[in-house]
């Protein structure tokens, strides 16, 4: 009955996304993109003119007495009404002591994609309006009914909200027992199928437990100053907070199994951002998590509900030199094509952003220097994407910035408060090559970065940024750098797996500029900073690529071989409707 029951809200998805499908063919995208400068990029922010104009709050915009009031808020992409357009979820914080109820309390706000180039703001339609002092969400079917729902991470309790058939969202976290205790400050999270039985469970990351009546002030302590200059606490000082995994055991239902699935056993970590993969490719999703101040955790799956820090084994707790890092953000993607998924991960300011190379025997090497990555030092990165923002088979890096302390304008401390993003390009050699002062002012302006999500927006091939900015408005980048690369989107439906795939990995075979290559990619809730990016996978495959062949490990570890269909439009892949693939020994 379970099977049949998701099969038929599986059919339902595929005719609605393929009724979709057919109103945007041939409609052409309302920010073009021209001839006029040269690719791979030339990033403009339309969020103006998209109507996207909501202002970001966390504490004062004036002065970070406390840690909560420097961490921002993430971005969420879901379709949350599933007509086929991506539409944008930007998570709020609150001002000190602010009355969550009181009527002028900042609030998160949804925006619904009007397939025109703008967004209508339907907060208070779809029930969202105040959702406390959020700081990151993530997107996923947790009961399969067809409609993705919408978990936020906060200072305080979290939220769960059930999408009631796009029509509106329902408040559950209480219910459905995945609140937490409101001692735990939430930031990161993601839906992950960790145990394969066909319900997405839910991992968040945990920073502090912090109390503003015993936070000590600026300057108070030694772990109060910065260079000198006295700035907020933490988070070393503070008491840490253990992380979560929540299983899902049906029914709207999840359980607490921290404890017993090892999760608790990295206490001590200050954790931020939570990214899902399978790192050594055994067909069960592992965990990895970006942590301030302490090493990185690499949770490996046992296959029997528990789990396993791996990370400094596996070589990514660290850098090269072996120090521990402030990590912020992170993203996973195969940059150099060789079928293996590597790990980017951004670092507060004096430090470079990191590089994991995936060696293919589930352990990596940093690879930072050797890529060309290790530059923009005074940068304090946060929300960091693959992204092939040129199509041409080799995903890129759009990374955001910027610092948490003020002070660091007026002290002259060797950086600035408010800095711009980058743009590593990806050379196809193994190495990138820093064009973010040349593509465009959408990557020049400086401002307070911190969450960011990517999606393609207009369903053209083109993929866009979406960046929240601390104390600020948002950003909508396009990039109007025309180029004659192919691409390739695909959108995956479980049947017998969870309903939107998650964790599923897709491995394209073909040829590129006459050599054989393969592209590879999972569905992925969450990541980045706090965010979560478009379910939908996005492929570029260059000028010339030929794909040879299309197969999906879904997430229950049955695999599939698929049809090739044709380039430049998305695909809707069904659990159970391609050629059965016999599992490897």
């Amino acid at each position: 009955m379970k099977h049949s029951c998701l099969a038929f809200a599986a059919l339902l998805s595929v005719l609605t996304y393929l009724a979709s499908a057919q109103k945007f063919s041939g409609i052409s995208h309302p920010y073009p993109a021209t001839t006029e400068h040269a690719p791979p990029a030339w990033f403009v922010d339309v969020a103006p003119a998209a109507g996207l104009t909501v202002k970001n709050v966390n504490g004062s915009a004036e002065a970070k007495h406390y840690i909560i009031e420097a961490t921002g808020s993430g971005v969420a992409i879901i379709d949350y009404d599933h007509d086929g357009w991506p539409d944008i979820f930007l998570v709020n914080g609150q001002a000190l002591n602010q009355d969550a109820n009181a009527t002028a309390a900042p609030t998160s706000h949804l925006f619904h994609n009007n397939h025109d180039g703008t967004f209508t703001d339907v907060t208070e339609k779809m029930g969202l309006h105040s959702v406390g002092w959020g700081q990151g969400a993530c997107v996923g079917d947790y009961d399969n009914d067809g409609f993705d729902d919408l978990f936020i991470t906060g200072y305080g309790h979290n939220r769960l909200f059930h999408n009631e058939g796009g029509k509106f969202f329902k408040e559950v976290a209480e219910l459905a027992s995945v609140a937490g205790s409101g001692k735990e400050w939430g930031t990161g999270c993601a839906f992950v199928d960790y145990d394969r039985d066909g319900k997405v469970d839910l991992a968040i990351a945990n920073y502090v437990h912090f109390n503003l009546a015993k936070t000590p002030k600026p300057g108070a302590e030694a772990g109060c100053m910065w260079k000198g200059a006295p700035v907020m606490c933490g988070p070393r000082g503070l008491p840490s907070a253990p992380n979560i995994l929540f299983h899902n055991v049906g029914s709207g239902k999840f359980e607490d199994v921290s404890k017993p699935s090892g999760f608790e056993k990295t206490l001590g970590h200050y954790c931020f951002s939570v990214t899902t993969l399978d790192y050594d490719e055994d067909g069960w999703p592992d965990i990895y998590m970006a942590c301030d101040s302490t090493p990185a955790i690499l949770y490996h799956n046992n296959h029997n509900g528990t789990f396993t820090d791996t990370a400094p084994e596996m070589g990514v707790a660290y850098n090269e030199d072996g120090r521990e890092q402030a990590g912020m953000g992170a993203t996973a993607a195969d940059y150099d094509g060789d079928g293996h998924l590597d790990i980017f991960k951004t670092n507060f300011s004096d430090d470079t952003s990191t590089l994991y190379h995936a060696n293919g025997d589930g352990t990596f090497t940093d690879n930072t220097s050797a890529a060309g990555l290790a530059v923009n030092t005074d940068a304090l990165g946060w929300g960091a994407m693959f992204a092939d923002v040129d199509n041409d088979g080799f995903p890129d890096l759009v990374v955001v910035n910027g610092h948490v302390y003020p002070e660091v304008d007026e002290a002259q401390l060797g950086s600035t408060f408010k800095e711009p993003r980058f743009l590593y390009y990806n050379l196809r050699n193994g190495q990138f090559r820093d064009l973010s002062k040349s593509s465009g002012p959408g990557l020049t302006e400086r401002l307070s970065g911190r969450g960011l999500a990517v999606a393609d927006l207009w369903n053209d091939g083109r993929l866009e940024a979406v960046v929240n900015n601390l104390d600020d408005r948002p950003m909508l980048l396009v990039n109007e750098a025309k180029n004659s690369n192919h691409w390739l989107g695909l959108h995956l439906i479980g049947t017998r797996s969870n309903h939107d795939a998650i964790g599923a990995r897709v491995t394209l075979t073909g040829t590129q500029a006459g050599k054989s290559r393969v592209w590879v990619d999972e569905v992925r809730s969450g990541s980045s900073y706090n965010s979560s990016s478009d379910l939908r996978l996005h492929f570029g495959l260059g000028n010339a690529a030929e794909l040879n062949s299309i197969s999906v490990r879904w997430p229950n570890g049955e695999s599939e071989s698929f049809e090739v269909p044709p380039a430049d439009r998305f695909a809707t892949l069904v659990e159970g409707k391609g050629k059965a693939l016999l599992k490897a020994k």
